[in-house]
């Protein structure tokens, strides 16, 4: 499989997504989860990182991350020792050897704004697209709980920075609000499927934002900048992000992922 490729500039936002190795259900059991957060909630507090968002499922991640500072040695810093750390911890808990996760991270630069809006939602929404949950709210590894006051204790999100980047003009009731009734529509209209452009691009958003990152990316990397369903997208002409898997509700792996929470 190809490597996927990832820039990075400083101050913007980041859906980073990143699977376990060959889509093995090695986040199966809540236990594990729970460690990866709090690892997750422990190196927020040593890097110029803020967690707008995030999902953990049975066999991958989805972080929603504004970087500040030299954003490619932040990024790579903070993924290097949360996803290394996590592995080390998870491989001596079960006794065994090899790796824990497929290839490298994957990273999508994110405008504010309706964009963020809507990639929020996407990740979210992860686990009720899979059909292992009826809603975000039944699904205690995402942030949505966060958002919508549903988890207090332990919190990870930075709320000023994601009310900021999502309506700069609101408060963050409002924000809470408004994004509690986005979910319930979508969810109502049965809006769930499944969004490539959130993990397979380079960079989502405006055709401003997305001319500004696009001369940010290295010549030598042949890409196409894209306009569909309202929004603009760049992506490597040299093929498409691997898509990620969760399994269905029913199936043996989400008995086995429900039966600890």
């Amino acid at each position: 499989m190809p490597r996927a490729n990832r820039y990075v500039v400083p101050g913007q936002i980041y859906h980073v997504t990143h699977r376990c190795h060959d889509r093995s259900f090695l986040f199966k059991f809540s236990k594990d989860r729970d460690a990866y957060r709090a690892m997750l909630r422990d190196r927020v507090k040593r890097f110029p990182v803020q967690v707008l968002g995030y999902c953990l499922t049975s066999n991958h991640t989805h972080l929603l991350l504004k970087v500040d500072g030299l954003a490619h040695e932040v990024l790579a810093r903070f993924m290097q020792t949360l996803e290394g750390d996590f592995a080390q911890y998870y491989n001596l808990r079960k006794k065994r050897k090899g790796a824990f996760w497929s290839d490298r991270y994957h990273a999508v630069m994110i405008d504010s704004g309706e964009y963020l809006w809507r990639c929020l939602l996407y990740i979210d929404l992860n686990m009720v697209r899979a059909g292992v949950v009826a809603s975000p709210a039944d699904w205690e590894w995402c942030g949505y709980q966060e958002i919508v006051g549903l988890r207090r204790r332990y919190r990870i999100l930075d709320r000023e920075a994601l009310a900021e980047a999502l309506a700069p003009a609101r408060g963050w009731d409002d924000v809470s609000k408004h994004y509690a009734e986005t979910v319930h529509e979508a969810l109502r209209g049965q809006r769930l499927q499944r969004e490539a452009c959130w993990t397979e691009s380079l960079a989502v958003g405006g055709k401003a934002f997305i001319d500004r990152m696009s001369s940010c990316i290295p010549n030598r990397m042949a890409v196409e900048r894209v306009q569909a369903d309202g929004i603009w997208l760049v992506r490597e002409l040299s093929g498409a992000y691997s898509a990620f898997s969760t399994p269905k509700r029913g199936s043996k792996d989400v008995k086995e992922a429900h039966s600890h929470v």
